[in-house]
């Protein structure tokens, strides 16, 4: 079992609190909804004492809730109001807005952006395809980086530390390296099979502020069977052209 950081006693204090409560929130946010206190303490490497008085102070913030018919903890809904004010405060997200439903419209594909967090993108904003039924309708808005286009966009031109740091904790990201690297931050734009939603096609290009810095990945998001190289092609154009426009009021040059 991998203990928490702070939980071995050399990060004491305020530093090692706050470590240890990120790693709760971590295991709660994974998994089932409900988690019992033995199984939070044991795979935190917490004890149980320091767990208990976390889940408390956690509690006490609305960061994580108790159920007081089971007594198991699930993550507060005070974690969904910080989210959704920490993405409506993103300028790269005002700046996409609004493009998306003309993009999805000259695509006729589903528009969404990606965040990178860690080794993970959060698709934080969408505009289905008007005849999106069933897969592309998917609530899941977070996908390892690895799965996905906008995510290998981002990781490809995220610092080193970051892709070294996803690619150890993605279970198929070891099946790449520097030269994949290399190939997806030299590309205009990516284009990858989706396993999830199954029998899709994910087109994705980066987006840069006005200082040249990748911020986000813009993408579309289309059934196999609709795709062509030419339709690639003419997808690509549109989101390219999308994010030069948004990106030109992100950022300081």
């Amino acid at each position: 079992m991998s203990e928490a950081p702070g939980a071995n006693g050399h990060d004491r204090g305020t530093l090692g609190t706050m470590r240890n409560a990120g790693v709760l929130l971590q295991l709660l946010s994974e998994g089932p909804l409900q988690v019992s206190f033995t199984e939070l303490s044991e795979r935190s490497g917490l004890s149980p004492s320091t767990a208990h008085r976390l889940l408390r102070s956690l509690v006490l913030a609305g960061l994580v809730q108790q159920d007081p018919r089971t007594s198991r903890y699930s993550l507060g809904l005070h974690v969904v109001r910080l989210s959704e004010s920490y993405l409506a405060r993103q300028p790269v997200l005002r700046a996409l807005g609004p493009y998306l439903v003309e993009l999805r419209t000259l695509t006729e594909a589903t528009v969404l952006v990606g965040l990178l967090i860690g080794g993970s993108v959060l698709y934080a904003d969408r505009v289905d395809a008007e005849h999106a039924g069933g897969i592309f309708r998917q609530t899941e808005r977070v996908h390892d980086a690895f799965e996905t286009a906008a995510g290998r966009v981002l990781l490809a031109h995220a610092d080193q530390v970051v892709w070294d740091d996803a690619s150890a904790g993605s279970p198929i990201g070891v099946a790449f390296d520097a030269a994949d690297r290399e190939a997806w931050a030299t590309t205009p734009w990516l284009a990858v099979d989706r396993t999830e939603p199954a029998g899709a096609v994910e087109i994705a290009v980066p987006v840069r502020d006005r200082a040249g810095r990748v911020v986000a990945a813009l993408s579309a998001l289309a059934g196999a069977k609709s795709l062509t190289e030419d339709l690639h092609a003419e997808r690509a154009t549109v989101l390219l052209r999308a994010a030069k426009a948004a990106g030109q009021a992100v950022g300081d040059a």
